[in-house]
């Protein structure tokens, strides 16, 4: 038998490597052994290498999930709501279109006289979607205009006790519903109180409605227009308003910890965003040229106000804790205290309900029972008075006759005497 020739050698080439790098030596040949004992003549495509993983031998890959969670986020997009109250006049809508950047109240009508003499207290909510370096927010602003202004207050905070809790019913029910892929998340994650600067502290209206809210949402105190107080004002209302919240136990939003691992620039960023509460703040909309600079600023006879200067104001420290780190922690906490709290209310209101129910159907079904057993025992009733009645002519017919027998005897007696005589 005539012996087949060798195979012929297999090309030098190097098939590509998948990971786009150099491999190790020895894969390559252990995949040219392999090929040649199989086929009798070189492959017409090459066979591609297999990556190497020397170099991460020990990664499996979840430490990519943090941006699998950034993608989803940024292509869903976030939501923010956020309630301002105070007086008229405090500078509230400048210090919100300060905060975006945008004009958040460009069609707000003034009220004449005749609307102001009878004042009350309504919301008005106003939505702005913003985008910055591909991050979509959707602003949701609720004003609550005409709050403090009449000369009776003191109904004033009903309307903001109201409105939380008709979102947070609304979600409630949106999210024991069948549909709970597009919840749209309505309530609100912060309150921005404005503390009027020309008052000594807190007044009793301030802590009436900051007393019925602080179980309910993030307070955040703001003294609006503080650039009428200097810095020492500015100290000593400070500490009275914090010594009138301590003395009324009201707890306001409470900064997370820094986690040990933080660096030391953050953590003290942290201390100082907790020094400055409340914020002292001063808001414009006005562009003004000081040394060359364009600033944003108030303009007064003896100098410029530099809104973003810390020296000036706490609007860049209030616009940092609001924004830049504390936002999402507003939120979190919305959801993890604030809800469960009214979730949990909102459960036991309806274990109570449905106990209740449950106990009326129950004394419903006892009582139609009872109703029974009372007419059986009504029969019986009456079947023992005819028994006893019959027990009691028998016992008269009884002693009737006894009575006639003793009678006869007498008289038989009496006979025999008379026949003696």
């Amino acid at each position: 038998m005539k012996q087949q020739p060798p195979p012929p050698p297999l090309p030098q080439s190097q098939p590509p490597s998948l990971s786009g790098g150099g491999g190790s030596a020895g894969a390559d040949s252990e995949v040219t052994a392999i090929a040649g004992t199989v086929s009798s003549r070189p492959p017409l495509y090459p066979k591609p290498k297999t990556p190497s993983f020397d170099k991460d031998r020990d990664y499996i890959g979840f430490a990519t999930l943090p941006e699998q969670v950034h993608r989803k986020s940024v292509k869903r997009g976030f939501e923010f709501t956020m309630m301002v109250v105070g007086e008229s006049g405090l500078g509230k809508s400048t210090l919100i279109n300060s905060l975006f950047l945008g004009d958040l109240y460009k069609n707000r009508q003034l009220p004449n006289v005749e609307e102001r003499i009878e004042k009350t207290t309504r919301v008005e909510k106003k939505t702005m979607d913003i985008e910055e370096r591909g991050v979509r927010l959707r602003l949701t602003v609720v004003d609550t205009p005409g709050f403090g202004d009449a000369i009776n207050c003191e109904d004033s905070w009903r309307v903001c006790t109201q409105y939380i809790d008709e979102q947070f019913r609304q979600y409630f029910t949106d999210e024991s519903g069948l549909n709970r892929r597009n919840i749209q998340d309505n309530r609100v994650h912060c309150c921005l109180y404005f503390v009027p600067p020309w008052g000594h502290s807190l007044r009793q209206m301030d802590l009436d409605l900051i007393r019925r809210l602080h179980r309910k949402v993030n307070i955040v105190l703001v003294i609006g227009k503080a650039d009428c107080l200097n810095k020492g004002e500015v100290r000593k209302l400070k500490e009275r308003i914090l010594q009138d919240l301590e003395d009324n136990h009201i707890q306001l939003y409470q900064f997370p910890e820094c986690d040990s691992d933080e660096d030391d620039d953050f953590k003290q960023q942290d201390r100082e965003l907790k020094a400055s509460i409340p914020f002292a703040v001063v808001g414009s909309n006005t562009i003004l040229e000081v040394a060359g600079k364009k600033v944003r600023g108030r303009q007064y006879p003896w100098g410029v106000v530099n809104v973003e200067d810390a020296e000036h104001s706490d609007f860049i420290k209030l616009r940092t804790f609001l924004i830049s780190t504390h936002m999402q922690d507003l939120k979190d906490t919305t959801q993890d205290v604030h809800y469960e709290n009214f979730r949990a209310q909102c459960i036991s209101q309806i274990s109570q309900h449905a106990l209740r129910e449950r106990g009326k159907l129950k004394r419903d079904s006892i009582s139609s029972t009872n109703g029974f057993d009372a007419a059986i025992s009504e029969t019986d009733r009456l079947l023992l008075q005819k028994d006893e009645e019959i027990r009691r002519m028998q016992d008269m017919l009884t002693q009737m006759q006894e009575k006639l027998k003793q009678t006869h005897l007498m008289e038989m007696k009496k006979n025999d005497s008379v026949i003696d005589v």
